[in-house]
């Protein structure tokens, strides 16, 4: 019984029919049809029931219904959810159908409607994305099926207590990794940038194409492949510096709890390490990791061989932070006493004030001293809505010119990094993943690393 449900039909039509007993309350002659007509109802739900409670021809009940996702959920994209749909009675249905999908999520939209004909299947699919990483619990799919009459609802429970954990982005990461291959970075904003000199190291001949230094010409593979009927120049290719040490600094400081469009700081930057220690890889580097706050959390010494990213990936799905004060010369004597070679170190933090930046900076230095080091922090993207928002009142024209001071604080960190010889970038969340990668390009074509 838990399981019957009676139709928004069903009650009007007894609704319809105890209206019309009132009337025949005053005009009697009513009162025979109108009890046929109640036989009639009741007759009726009896044979719905009979429909929706008889033996079906499938094995796994009369309405079949299954829930299909990935063994894990990418954090901040968009998951797509597929719910498999199967008629097994003799005549067509209409269902309703309810995803318990994990309260994380904070959804009451997850219900779809559906008309199967007898034998018939169907799969609807819908997005989710969620914004933090950990597990996430799904609870079971109820399928409501009518038939034609409509009057009664049979519920149908399927794959209950599933539960998937919420990993870093891989879906971004495989976007980008897809892209590389087949050298289309461009599409999602990585710049091509034009390499300053050349590694002297000789990789290969290939053929000449339009943008070609002419300089790398092969005149007398050119004149071989002349002479074989082929008019196509031939230059000499040489390779990128391969191998060198690319290490991801992750703060989860108090500074990294800012939420953006339901994401923090923190996970940004934990997308952005994935898809980077990725690229890093394809490009013959070796990628590792190091995050920290008030003590060191996790150390993953650079490395490029195989199940490498893999480890990253579970490195950084199990990271938790209690958001305390960040102790950056803790940092610093960790990265002395363990890098031992110069690396390019990309550090992901945030400052909000000139003086927050100024108190870290003598060991910013340090690092720098040793390595080529890049701080990556975050620009507040609601606070530049904000100024380009039209002040109405006196009070509005305040706050923007508070606003303003803290944007130009931000500005003003820039230039102090850059003063002592520190790269720094400045950026959006949103874009933090192809912003990081056009610097690591950026280095990588000017031989800085």
């Amino acid at each position: 019984m838990r399981n019957l449900f009676l139709t928004g039909r069903f009650f009007a039509v007894v609704a319809a029919l105890v209206g019309a007993l009132a009337v025949a309350f005053f005009v009697p002659v009513l009162l025979l049809p109108l009890q046929v007509l109640l036989g009639v109802l009741g007759v009726l739900t009896g044979l719905d029931l009979l429909l929706l409670y008889g033996p079906g021809r499938g094995a796994h009940g009369s309405v079949f219904g299954r829930r299909v996702l990935g063994e894990k959920l990418a954090n901040g994209s968009d998951n797509e959810v597929a719910i498999y749909l199967e008629n097994t009675y003799r005549f067509a249905v209409r269902t309703e159908t309810i995803d318990e999908i994990p309260p994380q999520f904070q959804r009451r939209d997850v219900l779809f409607q559906a008309a199967l004909k007898p034998g018939e299947t169907q799969i609807i699919r819908y997005q989710l994305r969620p914004v933090k990483r950990g597990e996430y619990h799904f609870g079971a799919l109820n399928v409501f099926a009518a038939s034609p009459l409509g009057l009664v609802r049979r519920r149908f429970r399927y794959g209950q207590a599933q539960m998937v954990p919420v990993y870093p982005s891989f879906l971004q990461m495989r976007q980008y990794e897809l892209l590389a291959i087949s050298n289309r970075l461009t599409e999602v904003g990585v710049k091509r940038i034009r390499r300053v000199g050349r590694s002297m190291e000789f990789e290969q001949l290939r053929s000449y194409v339009p943008g070609d230094d002419p300089r790398t010409i092969n005149w007398k593979a050119s004149a071989r492949r002349s002479s074989a009927e082929n008019d196509t120049l031939v230059v000499n290719h040489f390779q990128d510096e391969r191998a060198q040490q690319v290490y991801c600094l992750i703060d989860k400081g108090r500074v990294m709890r800012m939420p953006f469009d339901g994401l923090s700081l923190l996970d940004y930057a934990i997308n952005a390490t994935l898809v980077l220690s990725n690229i890093a890889i394809l490009k013959h580097d070796k990628a590792g990791l190091i995050t920290f706050a008030d003590k060191i959390s996790a150390v993953v010494p650079a490395d490029r061989r195989g199940g490498h990213l893999l480890r990253l990936l579970e490195v950084l799905y199990k990271q938790r932070t209690k958001y305390l004060e960040t102790d950056f010369e803790l940092l610093y004597t960790n990265v002395k006493a363990k890098i031992r070679q110069r690396s390019l170190l990309m550090l992901f933090t945030n400052f909000e004030t000139l003086s927050g930046l100024q108190r870290q900076l003598p060991y910013l230095r340090r690092l720098a001293k040793d390595h080529l080091l890049l701080v990556v922090f975050f620009e507040n993207t609601e606070l530049r809505e904000f100024l380009h928002a039209p002040a109405e009142t006196t009070e509005d024209i305040y706050n923007q010119t508070i606003a303003e001071k803290f944007a130009q604080e931000k500005r003003q960190s820039v230039l102090e990094l850059q003063r002592y010889g520190i790269h720094a970038l400045l950026t959006p969340p949103q874009e933090l993943t192809v912003n990081a990668i056009n610097r690591y390009l950026e280095f990588k074509a000017r031989g800085l690393i």
